[in-house]
């Protein structure tokens, strides 16, 4: 039996796909996964086995990353090029991306139209990456997504991400506790975090921060210029109707 591409998409919702792409390193922190995120990468390829034999043709990196879906985040949805960051929050060269590039990227290309971006989790530096992700993840169910990831990585270091540090961030955001305590305390996102984490682990992530510019994979907290150059040369790409 024959199906489409797009209703394979479906099906293999969160696909763990293998791809050789172009990759430019620089600084990287890099990781060996902890051995519940093995044992949840390990789950999915056995539960996605049967789907995979579906597929007549292997689905391309920039499938897999929209089937995760399309929060958080900004920029466009109808943006030319998509950029995926694969990040944990105590990762000191995330933060360094945070600090130096990604507000050049926003002024230049996401708030001009042309980018729009996405963060998914690889939380693997230990049991604080997991909370700290899980909790933006509930600052996410108050629309506060954004603004709680900019507080974790303006405070990263030490203890900063202890359950009650976390819970103070969402009262220095005025989120409601009431919703935003129960959340953190149940690991209401568990499943998300985690799966995230694997389907990059299977997309070839290795370390954090690592980006994808549509499906070209770049890692390493990299300067805007090399942002720059492979953005234009997408843009080349989509204006000459190419794939």
């Amino acid at each position: 039996m024959r199906h489409s591409r797009w209703a394979r998409r479906g099906f293999v919702a969160s696909l763990l796909i293998g791809g050789r792409s172009k990759q430019l390193r620089t600084g990287t922190r890099l990781v060996v996964q902890n051995r519940s995120t093995i044992l949840v990468a390990i789950a999915l390829v056995v539960s996605l086995r049967s789907a995979l034999l579906l597929a007549a043709q292997p689905l391309s990196a920039e499938e897999v990353l929209a089937a995760l879906g399309n929060e958080p985040v900004f920029g466009p949805p109808n943006a030319p090029v998509s950029i995926t960051e694969f990040s944990d929050f105590q990762c000191s060269f995330c933060k360094k991306f945070w600090e130096n590039t990604l507000p050049k990227l926003k002024a230049s290309y996401i708030k001009q139209g042309k980018v729009r971006f996405m963060y998914r989790h690889f939380a693997i530096l230990g049991s604080f990456s997991e909370q700290a992700a899980l909790a933006s993840e509930c600052a996410g169910e108050q629309r506060k997504f954004w603004e709680y990831h900019d507080k974790l990585f303006a405070n990263q270091g030490g203890l900063a991400f202890t359950n009650s540090k976390l819970k103070q961030y969402a009262r220095e955001l005025k989120l409601n506790v009431g919703r935003f305590d129960p959340c953190l305390d149940s690991s209401r996102y568990r499943r998300k975090v985690d799966g995230e984490t694997a389907v990059g682990a299977s997309l070839g992530v290795r370390g954090t921060p690592t980006f994808f510019v549509n499906s070209r994979l770049l890692v390493g907290a990299q300067p805007i210029e090399v942002f720059e150059t492979v953005i234009k040369e997408e843009l080349g790409k989509r204006g000459s109707g190419k794939k």
